[in-house]
């Protein structure tokens, strides 16, 4: 894995960074590279509110900013930045007022590599906006100038549409720190954490594939 200047990582939701990411983000800040990772809400209308219930729609955004603490001290993140907004509304926000704020944190932090979702390959409304805001940011700069984007795409049609990843990284050294991580997004992995990591004792090829290998696709300027 290259070696960066910063890395900025820019998602909507708690757990987002956890399973596509966490392995690389780990590796960096291993090797040396500040990361800054902007979550932009608490995950408020998460779907997961036990059964019986452990949490209200009240409580819940109280539970996964512990939980985001928590992933984030997992991977070794110290520059965590909660960006206040509301889940499930993001894809509403005015996407020239998301994308002001993108471009000062760049200004500020002067990343080589931007993480963000593919816009169009990301599913989520939320996802959706959040990576063409970021684009949107990264766009006004010269081409001189613009830091690396690095997508995560898990849409049906990405590998038809987009190819095969760009990058592939291999993070099973740090494979625990991303099942630490997965592990501290607990209101919301906690139903399937124990078969996956009863799959991943077992050897399972394909758990083991996503626990062991993270992918991404370098963004296609059209200019």
């Amino acid at each position: 894995m290259e070696s960066e200047r910063h890395v900025l990582v820019i998602f909507p939701h708690p757990d987002d960074e956890a399973f596509g990411v966490s392995g690389t983000i780990a590796t960096l800040i291993k090797n040396g590279t500040p990361v800054t990772y902007a979550c932009l809400t608490l995950g408020q209308m998460g779907r997961n509110l036990g059964n019986p219930p452990f949490a209200t729609r009240e409580t819940l955004p109280l539970i996964r900013k512990k939980e985001l603490q928590d992933a984030a001290a997992a991977m070794g993140i110290k520059d965590l930045r909660m960006l206040g907004f509301h889940d499930k509304t993001v894809e509403f926000e005015d996407e020239e007022k998301l994308a002001d704020l993108f471009s000062e944190m760049i200004a500020e932090l002067n990343p080589s590599l931007v993480i963000t979702f593919y816009p169009g390959y990301s599913v989520h409304p939320d996802h959706e906006a959040t990576g063409r805001a970021v684009i949107r940011s990264i766009g006004r700069l010269d081409k001189s100038v613009r830091p690396k984007v690095h997508c995560v795409a898990f849409s049906n049609n990405c590998e038809e549409e987009l190819g095969k990843p760009d990058i592939v990284h291999d993070i099973s050294a740090v494979a625990e720190q991303k099942l630490a991580t997965m592990r501290a997004h607990r209101s919301q992995t906690a139903l399937f954490m124990e078969d996956m990591e009863n799959r991943a004792a077992a050897k399972d090829p394909e758990t083991l594939d996503r626990l062991h290998f993270e992918r991404f696709w370098t963004y296609q300027w059209n200019d």
